[in-house]
């Protein structure tokens, strides 16, 4: 199958085309970091670049993905989010590429109430975040293209995922790197923001696995949450970690990096998407946090080796 990724230089996208290379597929990465830079914000460069690679599937993974930034820059993560996914979908109905897989994000649930607990894909949508705004706006997006357009678009909602590669803003490889220097320095306490917070926690490369199995098995129209069906809280995801280090490591709660809103608890349902593909995740918990942990630690040695 030949495909595109969109985003292919971020963090989930060289885990996608790693996994689609080994199914045999053929990948085209685009990225406005790769050798030709793809804005996905631009719709004559879209359509160029989906001309020229002519694939059989999309997967859409580009974004401005990190929450917290998203409040900074509002305007800058719906245009990229909303109308980079308009962008991408006019380009596939306009050349008759026929599967897309659209990625957007439990933060489009929002508000949750504990009674919707596990989030099913039919709980109301209620952002509380410009990001979770801006991925409701192109997950209805991918909806009009397909009941107006007869695009064959499916809608991933993955909940929180990590893994090697994720870069340090974000939660788990930020507790590591924190816990590679405390190592390295003989440190007894590293900050951390709230510890309550409940999150359905998925090993990216089972999150990769689920999206390959929508495009070849998923329902164009509907939409998949992708998900553990299990939650964590942050605190257990802290303990995780502190019990692979060297020496006893203490957290110290640092109000400047607990952020402003937060949904207290978020867990999903994933029985839909296991219905559709048979999706299971493989990877374990521990396994993860073990493998985030080591990049930490071989990112500092390399690092101070400069």
């Amino acid at each position: 199958m030949q495909t595109v990724i969109t985003g292919a230089r971020g963090f989930v996208g060289p885990h996608l085309a790693r996994h689609l290379e080994v199914c045999g597929d053929t990948v085209v990465a685009l990225d406005r970091r790769g050798p030709t830079p793809f804005d996905v914000t631009d719709p004559d460069s879209v359509h160029r670049a989906f001309e020229t690679a002519r694939p059989d599937a999309v997967y859409h993974l580009a974004a401005m993905s990190h929450v917290g930034e998203s409040w900074n820059a509002p305007a800058t993560a719906f245009r990229v989010n909303a109308e980079g996914t308009l962008n991408v979908l006019r380009a596939c109905v306009d050349l008759g590429i026929h599967r897309v897989l659209v990625v957007g994000s439990a933060e489009e649930y929002g508000r949750v109430d504990p009674e919707d607990l596990p989030l099913s894909e039919d709980a109301p949508l209620r952002p509380l975040t410009p990001y979770g705004a801006s991925k409701v706006a192109g997950d209805f997006l991918a909806l009009q293209s397909f009941l107006g357009d007869g695009l064959g678009a499916i809608r991933a909602r993955p909940f929180n995922h990590t893994g090697p590669g994720q870069e340090p803003r974000f939660l788990v490889p930020a507790l590591a790197a924190r816990i590679a220097q405390a190592e390295r320095a003989g440190a007894t306490e590293i900050p951390v923001g709230s510890l309550d917070a409940i999150r359905d926690l998925t090993d990216v490369r089972d999150v990769v696995r689920a999206y390959r199995l929508l495009v070849e098995r998923g329902e164009p129209g509907e939409v998949y949450n992708v998900c553990s069906g299990h939650g964590t809280a942050v605190s257990d995801i802290a303990a995780g970690l502190l019990g692979q280090t060297e020496h006893e490591i203490r957290l110290v709660v640092d109000p400047t990096l607990v952020r402003a809103v937060e949904v207290p608890r978020l867990v999903g349902d994933h029985r839909r998407l296991v219905a559709a593909t048979g999706w299971q995740p493989e990877f374990a918990l521990t396994t993860t946090l073990t493998d985030v942990l080591e990049v930490a630690r071989e990112n500092l040695s390399t690092a101070q080796e400069k």
